[in-house]
Order: structure tokens, then sequence, then C-alpha cells
């Protein structure tokens, strides 16, 4: 159970539930995160900018690139709820999230998300120096700003102990089920420079 209540929209502040409304008309969709985020419309809001930082990493990253980036830096620290969104999202686009073969981009930004989210003092400079020669500072700005949220994201899910969304459920990684390991693990141990490779040649790709 969660160290924290979901609002009650029948007995929420005119605020709240003007953030609650603004939330569903821009979405659609109402998580057990967000119910609970929403006892403060300000930390709503800034969780939300996960939104606008994804949409300004488009059309640069796809949506399975920005999904395996996400669900690297959730896996990395162990929050279940991200985990299980990011592997819906590849699911139900008819993709199966323990068979994927990363992209060389896609495999620098699992690597990227590895790294940020085991520690952030230590990304490697080759890391660096294979995304400088694909993208240019603005959007590497953007990518470690959406990176931070992400990690932010988990934390809060985990910190607070949010209870797994009921529709999330059938998506779940099976204990023991034979799933193979996380993407981003297969990612970090491929030579570098090979499909799926932690750090794939520079080249000048800027975008």
């Amino acid at each position: 159970m969660a160290h924290l209540s979901p609002v009650d929209y029948a007995t929420a502040s005119a605020e709240i539930r003007a953030e609650h409304d603004r939330e569903l008309a821009l979405r659609g969709r109402m998580t057990n995160m967000k119910r609970i985020l929403l006892h403060s419309p300000a930390a709503h809001r800034i969780y939300a900018e996960w939104f606008t930082l994804r949409d300004l990493l488009r059309p640069t990253l796809d949506d399975r690139a920005i999904w395996l980036l996400s669900k690297a830096i959730s896996e990395t620290l162990r929050a279940e709820i991200p985990v299980t969104f990011f592997r819906r999202a590849l699911i139900d686009s008819g993709l199966d999230p323990e068979a994927i073969e990363p992209t060389s981009d896609e495999a620098l930004l699992i690597s990227l998300g590895q790294a940020v989210a085991a520690d952030a003092n230590a990304v490697p400079d080759e890391l660096w120096v294979a995304l400088k020669a694909r993208y240019d500072e603005t959007l590497l700005v953007n990518l470690v700003a959406f990176a931070g949220i992400m990690v932010a994201t988990c934390v809060f899910t985990n910190a607070v102990k949010v209870d797994l969304d009921p529709e999330l459920e059938g998506y779940r990684r099976k204990a023991g089920g034979g799933d193979g390991e996380p993407i981003s693990a297969l990612a970090g141990r491929c030579p570098a420079g090979q499909r799926g490779g932690a750090v794939p040649p520079t080249s000048p790709r800027k975008k």
C-alpha cells in the first residue's frame, strides 16, 4: 500500500480539481502517481514537464528510442511502475521487450540511461564523445533533463510505494518466467560499434 493517499476529487480544493481536469484534458488518463502528486498541483506540474521534454526530443528521437531510454533508467532504479509502463508501450506497439535488438543509436541512449541512473557522477567520457558526435547541444540538454525527470519519477514511485495501476498488471515482468535479461543489460555488454553496442563509433550525425 502506498504511503501517501490519492486525492479525493469530491473533497479536493478548487485548485486541485482544476489541475486534475487540466491533466485529464491534456493526457486523457489519470494514474495512481498523478492522483498522489495532485496534493500539490505545483509538484504535479513539475513532474508533467516529462511530456514537454519528450516532445522536444521528437522528431530526432522516435517513441521507441524514448521508451527504451526510459525503461533502462527505470530498470536500473528498480522502479516497477515505470518499467511496466514502458513495457506496455512497447508491447502495445507490437514489440517484445525481451527480444528487441536496439539500433546503435538506441543502445547509446540505453547506456546513457543506465549511467545517469546508476551514478550521474560517473557517466563515461567516451559516452559523451559518442553523444556529441550525434546530437547538438540543445538536444543533449533536453535529453539529460528528460533523463533527470525520469529518475525523479522513479524515485517518487519507489519512495512513496505507489500502487501499480490495475491496467498495468498484465504487462509486468513475470518473476522467474524466463523473460531473459533487461535490454539495458544486454546493451551494456555488446562490443562497441556493433548493433546493440554500448558506445557505437562516432560519426558526424549532429541533429
